[in-house]
């Protein structure tokens, strides 16, 4: 179980509940203080050490060195879990030539799971995304963005329609992979960067613990395939149709094509 962002928040909650299940986990952060830490809990959940790697989804170049190491040490690769990426307080240019968010949310795991595909051969991504997707949409043409509009909502809201449309078209595309997305709450977490947003996201009282969020993203790498529609995007245990654009066919392969030619 290969679960990125895995460093804290939702991605920690359900690295430790896959580990309580005895499976084998290994842990994708980018900071090594934090992801030292998350090695502490996710061994004392499980019993034994997981495996751990530092990778910056603002870098196209740490995400393939990341999957160089992870193809070279592992054979198969059952569940993949997307869960890096987060929201950007003001407009950011990665050295990749493209805005940091739908970088860190779209376009590196989007490369990461290109790369590990020989690995999942019969296997599943889970991709978190959110309901925030209706506060904004990808435009193809224009992944490197522009600061005079940058507006951190919308540019998040695209970066999880993003995911949203990369799962429904990994399933058209991938079929001998199992790829579904996820609203998993508005989730107490260190998300997002800015002292109003990480204060929302600390203390709001009407927020889902990462405990339970990590339960679904759990659920969806575990159920039975049968049970999960390919490509799906789910909010809770349920089937949900997203936004009319993040079900687009044509949006999702426009985005695809694009994703290729962004990531190399």
């Amino acid at each position: 179980m290969v679960v990125t962002g895995g460093s804290s928040g939702v991605g920690l909650a359900a690295a430790k509940q896959f580990a309580a299940r005895g499976d084998e986990v290994i842990l994708v952060g980018r900071d090594p203080r934090r992801l030292a830490d998350a090695v502490a809990q996710v061994r004392q959940a499980g019993g034994r050490e997981p495996a751990s790697f530092r990778a910056d989804f603002e870098s196209f170049a740490e995400v393939r060195a990341l999957a160089d190491q992870l193809l070279a040490g592992y054979q198969r690769i059952d569940v993949l879990a997307n869960n890096a990426g987060g929201m950007v307080g003001e407009y950011r240019r990665t050295a990749d030539g493209y805005e940091a968010t739908i970088q860190s949310n779209h376009l590196s795991p989007f490369l990461l799971t290109t790369l590990l595909l020989p690995r999942l051969k019969d296997g599943r991504v889970v991709n978190t995304a959110s309901r925030a997707h209706n506060r904004g949409r990808p435009d193809p043409d224009d992944l490197p963005g522009a600061k005079d509009r940058y507006d951190p909502w919308q540019a998040y809201g695209a970066g999880k329609t993003a995911n949203i449309l990369f799962a429904a078209e990994a399933a058209r595309r991938w079929p001998e992979v199992t790829s579904v997305s996820f609203h998993p709450g508005v989730v107490r977490t260190n998300f997002g960067t800015g002292r109003v947003i990480r204060f929302f996201y600390r203390y709001a009282p009407f927020l889902t613990t990462p405990e339970k969020a990590g339960e679904l993203l759990v659920w969806l790498a575990t159920a039975p395939a049968g049970e999960l529609v390919n490509g799906g995007y789910y909010v809770g245990h349920e089937l949900t149709s997203p936004a009319p654009y993040a079900r687009d066919p044509q949006l999702a392969a426009a985005l695809w094509e694009a994703s290729e030619n962004a990531a190399g």
